[in-house]
């Protein structure tokens, strides 16, 4: 274009060329920022998402355990009745004198052993059922599964060991039924872990040349 058709323009153009300019560059920045928070979005909706699908699985997950948990300790409540009455069946058993466990009558005899085989079938169907019997005799005292009755004096094991076992205990899974009934050692001594290590010889040399 020459400068006369320079001059020749009008301000009323002139102002519309730059307005024109401006919108082209307006728009250019526009596109520019639209993308950027689309792209922010987009970062926000796989972020809720991520999450989302991490809260499932974790849903999932503590439902599946519940579901495990309520089959195995379903039967926790009965079994502890259970318990209750195969004590009552070994009491009665313990309490027969010797000398009639001796007698020659057979009636008898059939009773008792009819009695231990009743304790002996319950204890097992219990069993069955994710019932443990706890007789920890020898094993540390663990205050999760054991209560301690009495301490009794005993310096050829290890302090705090189970040395005698008052009434068994009974567990379902990782859950107590009844803790074991028993009697921890005393005075004994102590076990590896709870042993200070005692300080060496000293080392002369060493301590010349430091």
């Amino acid at each position: 274009m020459s400068d006369q058709a320079k001059d020749e323009r009008t301000p009323e153009d002139m102002e519309a060329t730059q307005a024109s300019g401006e919108r082209a560059e307006g728009g250019v920045d526009g596109d520019y920022e639209a993308l950027v928070r689309l792209l922010k979005e987009n970062e926000e909706l796989k972020d809720r998402a991520l999450r989302a699908a991490a809260e499932m699985e974790n849903l999932r997950r503590r439902t599946a355990r519940d579901v495990q948990d309520a089959r195995a300790y379903a039967v926790a409540n009965f079994a502890r009745d259970m318990l209750s009455v195969s004590d009552n069946l070994r009491r009665a058993l313990d309490a027969i004198p010797a000398e009639a466990k001796a007698s020659g009558d057979a009636g008898f005899k059939a009773l008792i052993e009819g009695v231990d085989l009743t304790e002996r079938a319950m204890l097992s169907a219990l069993e069955r059922h994710g019932v443990k019997k706890l007789a920890p005799e020898g094993e540390k005292f663990d205050p999760n599964f054991h209560q301690a009755m009495f301490e009794v004096p005993n310096p050829e094991v290890p302090a705090g060991t189970v040395v005698q076992v008052v009434q068994p205990g009974y567990s379902i899974g990782e859950r107590v039924l009844r803790p074991a009934m028993v009697g921890v050692a005393k005075g004994g001594p102590k076990t590896a872990a709870e042993a200070k290590v005692e300080p060496g010889p000293v080392n002369e040399q060493a301590e010349k040349d430091a």
